[in-house]
């Protein structure tokens, strides 16, 4: 069994299609054909189905396809491994985040770490927050930074980075905009602006408001933090936001207003699979985000 014949067999798999996989693999199709008809040979069954020109796989070519992708992953975190092995500083950070992150609090930490690390790189992905607790749990990504750090879930290590608060964000010229901190239930009744459902954000405030005893009008949604900004300062309505979200990146005609009663924290940090190290690059990482956030939330604080 070769890697070449797995990879061949992934490909396939994804395409359900034999000369797609080969356009994309960059190979002729007879290649991937024989390839593939070479595996199920030694491997004494059928992986796929053939109709016509595609194929799709049989339930043993299903079971022969997760096991062969976690093989894959763990051959090149390995691979990556050694490579790191020998300079930690010049290796590949594969982290993933949430949309309430993207805009300050990760470019803040990659730009610190690149100034003491300029030839570390980085592949980033933008996730909701279960797709990137399923990410890490999965291995696609062996790191992720989110919030909240999940508390009660066995297979991962959770590692807080810095507890931020609630803050409300409304137009400069709303009622609301003179006063120096709010509570919670000044807000009912407003037009919330709010991200779509089922993100972790909206839950989390959705869910504060409804133990102020009423749920939040909610009258537009966006699918990022600009766009809720944006709408705000169109006078649409008011917003409720991480303050990390806000420190320096909000529209003018807006005001943030620290909400006091109740305070609703929001921990923010690192996320790891309990059955997987970090691979070398990782940890330096790691290891830098836990003193930068420190020093961080000192001032911050």
């Amino acid at each position: 069994m070769e890697i070449r014949q797995l990879k061949y067999f992934i490909e396939v798999a994804k395409r359900e299609h034999m000369t797609e996989a080969a356009d994309v693999l960059h190979v002729a199709q007879s290649a991937v054909s024989r390839q593939i008809s070479n595996l199920e040979a030694e491997l004494g069954v059928s992986l796929f189905i053939r109709q016509g020109r595609k194929v799709r796989l049989t339930p043993i070519g299903r079971m022969f396809l997760d096991r062969t992708i976690q093989a894959m992953k763990m051959l090149d975190n390995a691979t990556r491994e050694v490579k790191e092995q020998l300079d930690p500083s010049r290796g590949t950070i594969r982290v993933s985040f949430p949309i309430s992150l993207a805009a300050y609090i990760i470019p803040t930490a990659i730009s610190a770490f690149r100034e003491q690390y300029p030839e570390a790189k980085f592949q980033l992905k933008q996730a909701t927050y279960h797709e990137l607790i399923d990410l890490v749990l999965d291995g696609d990504y062996n790191m992720a930074i989110l919030g909240p750090v999940p508390e009660h879930d066995e297979r991962l290590y959770g590692h807080v980075l810095f507890t931020e608060k609630m803050v409300a964000l409304v137009p400069i010229n709303h009622h609301l905009a003179r006063e120096p901190v709010l509570k919670l239930k000044q807000l009912k009744g407003e037009s919330f602006i709010l991200l779509p459902e089922k993100m972790k954000l909206r839950e989390m405030i959705t869910s504060a408001c409804r133990e102020q005893g009423f749920n939040p009008n909610v009258a537009f949604e966006g699918d990022d933090v600009d766009a809720l900004k944006g709408l705000v300062s169109a006078g649409l309505g008011i917003s409720v936001l991480p303050d990390s979200t806000v420190l320096e990146n909000f529209p003018r005609a807006t005001v943030k207003i620290p909400i006091v009663d109740p305070v609703v924290p929001r921990t923010v940090g690192i996320i790891t699979a309990k059955d997987r190290k970090l691979l070398p690059t990782e940890e330096l990482f790691f290891a830098f985000l836990k003193t930068f956030f420190s020093k961080w939330s000192a001032s911050y604080s």
